[in-house]
């Protein structure tokens, strides 16, 4: 625990991460207007408040990199946060290029992670990114996806691949990864960050107007954010969900679903019931 918050630990090396952090796509890729800016400093000066770690980017979502690197030296909090970003490219070249832009735009010298995004040219950047990180300039190195459709291919990758993490998709919404993907990343130790565990927002559409079930304070769910972040967090071999938002009070009730307790195997049966029968 750091600040009381929830943190699980990478297989590979038991250094430990806050379970929530902080997804970047579309709502940090902003103009330099301080109208624009200003409520996302907040967003980050309270994510790194409540003990957040994990800011994933990529050089796919627009500005998202240079305006998170901006804000984390506006801060003073680059050393408070594990930065994770991805390569999104073919070719070897044009990989090395993509990366180094990255390290710039995040102003960083050596990265936390990085992950080769959608599986693009996944051969020919892994080869990369274990050069890099046997010298040293990145940390940890996996490989992302945001589909089902794309799960079989993900799972080939994670058998016959020697990674750290891996990224995918995993709601009530979306629970194809209980089937295989993560009980091959518990498998094979890697950490697994949950990108769309909010499914995009869509779930909050299915619930709209519906209370949280009476026993949900039994689980220290105040909201309905809370009950579908914990869901996904307390999957076993779940590190790091990975919700984006542009507003404060977003962002407080995200950090709050990384809070004891969790529910147990029985208690998440209990909700994906209740969800499913809504």
């Amino acid at each position: 625990m750091a600040n009381g918050i929830l943190t699980k630990p990478i297989p590979k090396t038991g250094e430990r991460l806050a379970a929530i952090g902080l997804g970047t796509w579309q709502t940090l890729d902003v103009g330099a207007a301080e109208s624009v800016r200003a409520p996302l400093r907040e967003v980050l000066r309270e994510f790194v408040r409540a003990g957040g770690t994990v800011i994933d980017s990529s050089p796919m979502y627009g500005k998202s990199e240079s305006v998170t690197g901006a804000l984390a030296a506006e801060l003073d909090v680059q050393k408070n946060l594990f930065f994770a970003t991805k390569v999104w490219t073919s070719g070897r070249a044009a990989g090395i290029g993509q990366m180094e832009e990255s390290y710039r735009r995040l102003r960083v010298d050596r990265m936390d992670l990085l992950q080769v995004h959608n599986l693009i040219d996944y051969r020919t950047q892994l080869s990369t990114l274990r050069a890099w990180k046997e010298q040293g300039k990145v940390r940890y190195i996996g490989v992302t996806h945001y589909t089902a459709s794309a799960h079989d291919e993900l799972a080939r990758v994670l058998a016959r691949e020697e990674l750290d993490f891996v990224q995918l998709n995993y709601s009530f919404a979306e629970r194809d990864a209980e089937k295989r993907l993560l009980p091959l990343a518990a498998e094979k130790r890697l950490a697994v960050l949950v990108n769309r565990p909010l499914a995009a927002g869509n779930l909050f559409s299915r619930v709209r107007g519906k209370p949280l079930p009476a026993w949900s304070n039994e689980l220290g769910c105040a909201t309905w954010a809370q009950f579908f972040l914990k869901f996904v967090i307390s999957h076993p071999a779940v590190t790091c969900a990975i919700p984006a938002t542009s507003k404060v009070q977003h962002l407080t009730d995200n950090m709050c679903a990384a809070f004891d307790p969790l529910p147990d195997a029985s208690a998440r049966e209990r909700m994906a019931r209740y969800v499913a029968g809504l």
